[in-house]
């Protein structure tokens, strides 16, 4: 683990009292001007919302689902979905306040998610869907282990619940990677 991306971390399952700082930080993590602080950002391709209370707190809800949230000095500072999906666990909603992205904690959390499902649920591979077109975010989790399937699904346009695209190539590929 590095350590200085580490250090003061807490991790912990959300609450219903998290979803609003929750929508806020993922909303800063990846649209808008304040997304721009960061690496992560989709605010050249998608406008409008990434994600609203309801959605957060479906994660949160949701059987078989972890919204694990990180936090440092008491603030919420990253989180990510975990759910148990079978054989396998998915991954999804990471987000990393862009004012901390590039010093480690990405790195962090990501294998602390891995730690997780692997030892929750028993799993032996973590799933997870990248807007194809994000090159250097897939990159990313290339690094980190996960391989590229070339498996598409599409991306929900016409639904302004995942934002409101700015170009008409966009899909999800599905990333992959062995927890062994």
């Amino acid at each position: 683990m590095d350590t200085a991306a580490s250090t003061g971390l807490t991790f912990r399952d959300a609450t219903d009292g998290d979803v609003d700082a929750l929508v806020a930080l993922i909303e800063s993590a990846y649209r808008g001007e304040a997304s721009r602080g960061g690496w992560t950002t989709e605010a050249d391709i998608l406008e409008g919302q990434r994600t609203d209370p309801e959605g957060v707190l479906a994660v949160v809800k949701a059987p078989d689902s972890r919204l694990l949230t990180v936090e440092r000095d008491g603030a919420i500072v990253a989180c990510c979905q975990l759910e148990h999906r079978g054989d396998h666990a998915y991954f999804g909603m990471f987000a990393v306040s862009p004012g901390l992205q590039g010093g480690g904690l990405g790195k962090v959390i990501i294998a602390e998610a891995e730690r997780t499902a692997r030892e929750t649920w028993g799993i032996s591979e973590m799933h997870m869907t990248v807007i194809s077109v994000r090159d250097d975010l897939i990159a990313w989790y290339e690094r980190r282990g996960y391989r590229r399937t070339g498996r598409m699904t599409p991306f929900p346009y016409g639904d302004e619940r995942f934002g409101i695209p700015q170009r008409d190539d966009l899909q999800f590929e599905l990333l992959v990677k062995p927890l062994v």
